[in-house]
């Protein structure tokens, strides 16, 4: 699983869609969330050493994305993608079970960072089943891309799964009742991340 081709096709996928992403950020929040992780995502992009081990990649681009993302954003999905290459170590190649341990740990930090749960309309609702999907294939004996394949629908769907939520966490938690009816931005920008992993790992096998 070729991670470093993975940042670069996320962070083309966030660019794409950052117009968008901000959109569902102003309705109910500070509207710059994909502006900001475009920013971050490109400067993980530039941080990727060539020869990199994909634990030592992944922590560089952690780095970065915290470094150069504005809001909460920037240690969420940067400490995620930190702590997912702490995970990988010094591994020289991923496979199925080491990529199934590294989602696993990212979203134990974007828990512990954030504090949230499923169903409190944050980035969680998509990176939680997306992990849970992922294990669930993996242990079906299913392959690398099959089990990011399961992992990026369970994210779309959990995304989606939003929309009838009451936000709970951060901004959003302030309009209460009227952020009823709204996609969650971080749900969505995670399922982004989440399909461009399964992208990648598709080309790959």
């Amino acid at each position: 699983m070729n991670l470093l081709e993975w940042v670069r096709r996320a962070a083309e996928m966030i660019a794409a869609e950052a117009e968008r992403l901000s959109r569902l950020d102003a309705a109910i929040g500070d509207g710059d969330h994909g502006h900001n992780l475009d920013r971050g995502f490109a400067a993980a992009v530039e941080a990727l050493p060539e020869n990199a081990t994909p634990g030592r990649a992944l922590v560089l681009a952690g780095r970065a994305i915290v470094s150069r993302t504005g809001g909460v954003s920037g240690p969420l999905y940067g400490m995620a993608v930190r702590r997912a290459g702490k995970e990988l170590g010094d591994a020289t190649e991923v496979d199925a079970a080491g990529l199934g341990a590294a989602l696993r740990a990212a979203l134990e930090c974007v828990q512990e960072l954030g504090e949230a749960e499923e169903g409190e309309k944050t980035m969680v609702d998509a990176l939680a089943p997306a992990v849970a999907a992922y294990e669930q294939a993996l242990a079906a004996g299913g392959d690398l891309a099959a089990c990011a394949r399961a992992a990026a629908d369970a994210a779309e769907r959990g995304a989606q799964a939003t929309v009838p939520m009451q936000a709970r966490k951060g901004r959003a938690s302030y309009l209460g009742r009227r952020s009823i009816g709204h996609l969650d931005p971080g749900a969505v920008s995670t399922a982004l991340l989440i399909r461009a992993l399964a992208d990648v790992a598709s080309e790959d096998s």
